[in-house]
């Protein structure tokens, strides 16, 4: 039976490793003012130089976790904005940094849309995420990213596929669309010590 998933829709919390509890946590980071890449919620971060940076530039990216929003003081109106995605570019008023909500729990678990047939076997492996210049809707703010089965390897990705996430009309894992549960396996926080800083 085909998936009625049609289009991906980045990466979607779903709980923690282990079932522990899921708060739902988020951290508070920066984003340069005039940064050049759109960013959209469920979009794989990385922190560079001090700043949220896109985190899928290459499957191999290391992440430090996913958008989930961001505020800035706009410029024209002088107000507070809120925003579930960052349309590049944004200079807030003043030229100061633009505030990024990441989910950057490293034990995190995250649905997403693979875009093509894995077999049992494939479960367990690493994967990545759509690169280049993220996508996504710009009405909306949510991410069209897909977790990517063409190089898919044991230990190299940005992300561990665990499981189906077994949503009943995206369950069948022998074609494209299905739903399923990631998880980080090159987090900054985890794997690269303090390097990422």
């Amino acid at each position: 039976m085909a998936n009625r998933n049609s289009v991906g829709f980045g990466l979607i919390p779903q709980g923690t490793i282990g079932s522990s509890p899921a708060t739902g946590g988020q951290g508070k980071y920066y984003i340069d003012a005039a940064y050049d890449k759109s960013l959209f919620q469920g979009t794989a971060v990385q922190s560079k130089v001090g700043y949220i940076k896109v985190g899928q530039n290459a499957i191999t990216d290391s992440t430090i976790g996913v958008l989930n929003g961001i505020f800035y003081n706009a410029a024209t109106t002088q107000k507070p904005t809120f925003a579930n995605h960052y349309a590049q570019p944004i200079t807030p008023a003043n030229s100061e940094d633009i505030t990024a909500f990441v989910i950057d729990n490293p034990m995190q678990l995250y649905m997403g849309f693979i875009d093509g047939a894995v077999a049992q076997a494939g479960y367990g492996k690493t994967y990545g995420l759509t690169t280049g210049d993220p996508a996504g809707s710009t009405t909306s703010g949510q991410s069209s990213s897909k977790i990517l089965t063409a190089g898919v390897s044991n230990t190299a990705n940005s992300w561990r596929l665990l499981r189906t996430a077994e949503d009943p009309e995206n369950n069948d894992i022998a074609a494209a669309g299905c739903s399923v549960i990631v998880a980080q396996n090159l987090n900054q926080f985890l794997t690269n010590s303090l390097s990422w800083q």
